[in-house]
């Protein structure tokens, strides 16, 4: 089981919550007492859960303490991504709802499967020794050797990265490795189901296809024993008894391989339908672009005498040119990119958020998804505060966090922290500190870590982003005039004026000098004194800038000095 938080009693609240893990977490408990109990045992179930007594309901219907299988596959021909790590995010956090309705009664787990076993047959854009991968290609990708000379294989080295990256973010998984799970005998009963189905399995998939590929399409894929490719060829005899197939090998050769053992691996909608079976996965997780391959994988399955797994189905992400993330192409985010601008909670946030939405994932995203993290993991303190668990529920913070979200937040948002970075010109995380310590005397970053580590993002975020576009204009004389009177009474204000003091006198100054409406006052802010169309709270970044600094860089702007530069 996952390590986190005591989750006993709160099965009632997340009966009630809407967000949807907790959605999905009770369509699955249905599937679990239907699937495996009778009639009779399901009115106890539920009697039970309806009272909250899970492990009462655990120790009297044994069939409830197999795990609850959750299973996301990654495909290993390609360097991890961050759509990747979406795909172990979205199982994760329903299996973190369903652990809280079930009050951790029920065994979970999450199986990681790569598909290692598969033909290599596109070479990233990403990678180098393209020759050597060329001399490698349709081999399985285990076969493929590393072109970063690193591992053994192509495949272990993509493993590797996946893994140690689920590792850094604390999930908690089973990892399989396609390859080994032929290897090791685990698919072969399905695999000799399949054999003895061929027929039933055909008349499912090849409907489905072109007539060319019709022609020669065989479930099986087998591996040509002379050069270890993965072989496209048509299944020509196939013997029951023996667990064989014949096929035509590359060099004309009629070769009889067993369908066991890993001598083939079948072609990717059985080959899911086959792992669904073997493993009983219970839930599982693919992009909108896989709704027709899970209905076709859906009818292998049930052909094969096993159950589909409940499926949850979520939008794509585009990188800036909303093209399709691909791991081939390496185009959008790279994990290792997101993490040096923002904090792994955000991503996890991001990755939350709206899965039924297409979402871009690129660099401008990261900002406003720390900030709206930020917003939510405070809107769940002061829920906790309140003994509001309910509300806690359908918190985004609760998810990312799996339930034990911390305590603290970060008393300075991230956009606000860039602005900073911006008009003090701070290039390390010690002056930017010697502005917030000001601010806020008693922070510093052994007592405020998650604040501290933001300023780091911000500096890396600014210097790569912000820097480069940053586009200064001269005031309009309508504008000109607006900032003299906000100098005027910045200078009244009296000495330790907190950020709402200040924000009160800069709607004050934008509504005297006429701005209709009021917010193109504080576009010109942003853009005359920051060279940017969008800023903070500007009441916050003056508290935390200066009253006098704030004065002076509204003085230089105003003698041009600015645009100047």
């Amino acid at each position: 089981m996952l390590h986190g938080p005591n989750l006993q009693g709160l099965s009632h609240q997340a009966r009630e919550a809407k967000s949807w893990p907790f959605e999905q977490a009770r369509l699955l408990l249905d599937r679990v007492a239907r699937l495996r109990l009778s009639d009779a045992e399901r009115d106890l179930a539920a009697a039970l859960f309806a009272q909250g007594e899970f492990e009462e309901a655990v120790r009297t219907l044994p069939a409830l303490a197999r795990p609850v299988v959750f299973q996301c596959g990654y495909g290993a021909s390609g360097l991890p991504h961050l759509g990747t790590f979406g795909e172990a995010t979205r199982p994760t956090i329903v299996r973190n709802a369903f652990r809280a309705l079930t009050e951790d009664a029920i065994p979970t787990q999450l199986i990681v499967f790569s598909d290692d076993m598969d033909g290599f047959r596109k070479i990233p854009d990403n990678v180098p020794n393209r020759e050597m991968l060329e001399e490698d290609r349709d081999k399985p990708v285990t076969s493929v050797r590393d072109p970063f000379g690193e591992y053994e294989s192509f495949g272990a080295h993509n493993n590797a990265r996946l893994r140690a990256f689920l590792d850094g973010f604390g999930f908690e998984y089973t990892f399989m490795s396609s390859t080994e799970t032929y290897r090791s005998g685990r698919l072969d009963e399905v695999l000799l189901r399949i054999l003895a189905r061929f027929d039933k399995v055909q008349a499912i998939m090849l409907p489905t296809l072109g007539e060319e590929r019709r022609a020669t399409y065989s479930p099986f894929l087998p591996i040509s024993p002379k050069s270890g490719r993965v072989l496209q060829v048509p299944t020509l005899e196939r013997d029951v008894a023996k667990g064989t197939i014949t096929f035509r090998d590359e060099d004309g050769e009629l070769t009889e391989v067993p369908v066991t053992g890993g001598a083939v691996k079948l072609q990717w909608r059985p080959d899911w339908a086959a792992r669904w079976t073997a493993l009983e996965v219970d839930f599982e997780a693919s992009g909108k672009d896989l709704v027709d391959s899970v209905r076709v994988s859906d009818k292998v399955c049930r052909a094969l005498g096993g159950e589909p797994p409940q499926a949850f189905h979520f939008e794509l992400f585009m990188d800036e040119q909303n093209q399709k993330i691909s791991k081939s192409k390496g185009n959008g985010l790279t994990m290792e990119e997101w993490l040096r601008y923002g904090t792994p909670e955000s991503l996890t946030y991001y990755m939350y958020q709206s899965p039924k939405s297409a979402k871009r994932l690129y660099f401008d995203v990261i900002p406003k998804a720390t900030d709206e993290y930020l917003q939510q993991l405070d809107a769940l303190n002061r829920k906790k505060a309140e003994g509001d668990n309910a509300a806690q529920l359908d918190n985004p913070a609760w998810h990312v966090h799996r339930g034990d979200p911390p305590a603290k937040g970060s008393p300075v948002s991230f956009s606000l922290l860039l602005n900073l970075v911006s008009a003090a010109d701070a290039s390390t995380k010690d002056l930017l500190w010697a502005f917030i310590g000001r601010y806020l005397p008693a922070a510093t970053p052994e007592t405020d870590p998650l604040l501290d580590r933001l300023a780091g993002y911000a500096i890396n975020y600014y210097e790569d982003f912000v820097k480069p576009t940053k586009r200064f204009r001269a005031p309009t004389a309508q504008e000109r005039a607006a900032m003299e009177d906000l100098v005027a009474r910045l200078r009244a204000l009296p000495a330790g004026a907190d950020a709402e003091a200040i924000q009160n006198e800069v709607f004050e100054v934008g509504k005297a000098a006429g701005f209709e409406p009021l917010r193109l006052w504080f576009t010109a802010l942003y853009e005359v004194l920051l060279g940017q169309t969008q800023g903070p709270r500007f009441g916050s970044f003056v508290a935390i800038f200066g009253v006098d600094r704030t004065v002076g860089l509204i003085q230089r702007a105003l003698a041009g000095e600015l645009v100047a530069a």
